[in-house]
């Protein structure tokens, strides 16, 4: 790759982002190697529960048939009967998390870890060249390999978003580099859905002020700043930004997240306020068990409806020691504002609390 040995300009940011391959299903083929070459899914068990549950993540060999992440997992049964589910083994996964980001650490202490399989390192004071970071990413992708059995894909830009893009785009298994230079011929021949906090409903505001059925970057670079800010507020200032390959995000240095959560799939989608606040406490009761004798600083809801239209709504409060009663004063009025706010039977709800320290 002659672009990647580009000298870095003094002061210029150098970010790499590494995600693992199907992280879970990976984990689940070294584990079973019988499971290799055939379609695998980590969720729940299609036969189970009359299949309420949804795919964690699959293999290439099952994405093949159409199976993606978050779809329900009756329907990914319907896609391929023959496929093997298999439940997730979260403990696992985690262990393996760890020993693979030591292993990363070895080359960068700026790292901020962003899941269990997918972390950003700033790379700018340590390297000279893209080429010096690429080398980097070869280096770790080897010895992740040769200590886990497991392969990863690794992307390299100027920024957060750009690496991440690169990242998708080295997938499965490679490396990728976007130059600065290169970083708006490639975002602009991408759909508009490719910067970060443009969803289904911006996209759609997009295509009709574009009258373009897939508006791509390019497009949406007609605009300026202010149409967009005033079309979409400030997020539209920052879209101005990321139309064009720029992100000043930066990478926040040893970033845990640090949170202890539940959730519950009814069985039959539900109205019900009763029954969906009587599992509702119960969840807070075991979270709040776990959470026992540790610092709260804030708590998120989920709730998914019957259409599986996800959404969370979080408060947070002075750090501090509390009981379960304060769990549910905080976490009970945001459950009622999604049994309100839309007529939808509910599928799923859960409560998670962050923790302070």
């Amino acid at each position: 790759m002659t672009s990647s040995k580009r000298k870095n300009k003094k002061g210029e940011r150098v970010i790499l982002h590494i995600d693992m391959d199907y992280f879970f299903a990976q984990i689940e083929e070294r584990e079973n190697p019988q499971f290799r070459g055939k379609p695998l899914v980590v969720g729940a068990d299609p036969k189970k529960g009359k299949g309420r549950g949804v795919v964690s993540t699959s293999n290439y060999e099952a994405r093949e048939y159409g199976i993606k992440s978050g779809m329900p997992i009756s329907r990914s049964y319907k896609l391929c009967p023959d496929a093997i589910f298999l439940p997730v083994n979260m403990d696992l996964y985690k262990k393996v998390s760890e020993r693979i980001f030591g292993t990363v650490k070895e080359f960068s202490s700026k790292i901020e870890r962003i899941s269990l399989d997918e972390a950003y390192l700033d790379l700018s004071k340590k390297v000279g060249s893209f080429k010096e970071a690429e080398n980097i990413g070869k280096k770790i992708k080897e010895k992740i390999f040769e200590k886990e059995n497991l392969t990863c894909s690794i992307g390299i830009s100027k920024n957060k978003m750009m690496a991440k893009i690169a990242c998708e785009l080295a997938k499965p298994k490679g490396i990728r580099v976007i130059t600065p230079e290169k970083v708006v011929g490639i975002i602009s021949e991408m759909g508009v859905e490719v910067v970060p906090g443009i969803g289904p409903k911006t996209k759609d505001k997009l295509r009709k002020k574009l009258k373009k059925r897939d508006p791509k970057v390019r497009d949406a670079q007609i605009f300026s700043k202010e149409e967009l800010i005033n079309f979409f507020g400030k997020r539209g200032g920052e879209f101005y930004e990321k139309f064009r390959g720029k992100d000043s995000s930066p990478v926040k240095e040893e970033r845990e997240v640090k949170t202890i959560g539940k959730e519950h799939t009814f069985q039959q989608d539900t109205k019900n306020p009763r029954k969906i606040t009587s599992i509702f406490k119960q969840l807070i009761g075991d979270v709040y068990r776990q959470a026992k004798g540790r610092k709260v600083k804030g708590v998120t809801v989920t709730c998914r409806y019957e259409d599986f239209e996800t959404h969370t709504k979080q408060t947070s409060f002075p750090a501090g020691e509390y009981d379960e009663r304060f769990l549910i004063k905080k976490g009970t009025p945001l459950l009622l504002k999604f049994l309100t706010q839309s007529n939808k039977k509910v599928r799923l709800i859960g409560f998670r609390v962050t923790l302070y320290g």
